[in-house]
């Protein structure tokens, strides 16, 4: 029994210290210029209130009636999200993507207080109307900056309902809510907004349960859009058509 209750305290002790990888899987650096990937993109350097510089592209269109922020998930980088800059463009949205710290080659390390400073610095670059458009762990950055400074629109892309509940659906056996440092608790977020609100999700996510972000469309009187099928990394649910009108709903 000795044995046993070691292995357990171990086990829980080397999850907390790392789990901080468990959570963010950036994808490094460098990366092209905007302009290289883009026709007309723009390089663009946020500053964060801790003093950390971040890469970022611009694709602005002069016309535009918004700009679409987008806060990515946890994994990759901002060239993931090019599919999407380029549905959004292509509909008359202009588009500011970045990488948070510790992603795309940016300095520093993720967490749930760092990306919140990345967060707002984004917003600092823009001018004129925003909507802001987060993917899984990035709904949970949208939806705090939400509070911070509400949004023309938002559109929540397969979000959970706080980073506990996600945690402990795919680890019942750990106690996640006593050992999480970052908590993204987006169900008490999004309730406490009122800005028009879509929620996407796809009815075969694997990472995040479709009931969670079905709590997060109700909490945040939210319009839903299901995608039957999709699951969470599927490319419908990354720029499909029903994400690029979700945006457009919520950006005239």
């Amino acid at each position: 029994m000795l044995i046993a209750l070691a292995v357990v305290v171990t086990i829980v002790a080397v999850v907390f210290s790392f789990q901080r990888k468990l959570v963010y899987f950036p994808s490094p650096g460098p990366l092209p210029g905007a302009d290289e990937v883009m026709p007309g993109g723009r390089d663009v350097r946020l500053v964060t209130a801790d003093g950390l510089v971040l890469g970022g592209w611009h694709f602005e269109l002069p016309a535009a009636p918004a700009t679409v922020v987008v806060f990515p998930g946890n994994g990759g980088n901002r060239s993931g999200r090019l599919s999407l800059a380029r549905g959004l463009t292509a509909r008359g949205l202009s588009v500011l993507l970045f990488d948070y710290r510790g992603y795309g080659g940016n300095p520093g390390s993720p967490s749930e207080e760092g990306l919140t400073y990345d967060a707002r610095a984004a917003l600092d670059l823009v001018d004129g109307p925003v909507v802001y458009f987060g993917e899984s762990l990035g709904a949970a950055v949208a939806a705090e900056l939400a509070t911070f400074r509400a949004p023309k629109g938002m559109v929540l892309r397969s979000p959970f309902t706080s980073l506990a509940a996600a945690g402990s659906h795919h680890y019942p056996w750990l106690p996640v809510r006593m050992l999480l440092q970052d908590k993204y608790p987006v169900l008490e977020r999004v309730s406490a907004v009122d800005v028009p609100t879509v929620v996407v999700l796809g009815t075969a996510d694997s990472v995040v349960p479709p009931a969670q972000s079905r709590e997060v469309a109700t909490a945040a009187r939210a319009r839903l859009v299901e995608v039957a099928g999709a699951d969470h990394n599927d490319e419908v649910l990354v720029s499909g058509p029903q994400v690029v009108d979700a945006v457009l709903s919520v950006s005239r």
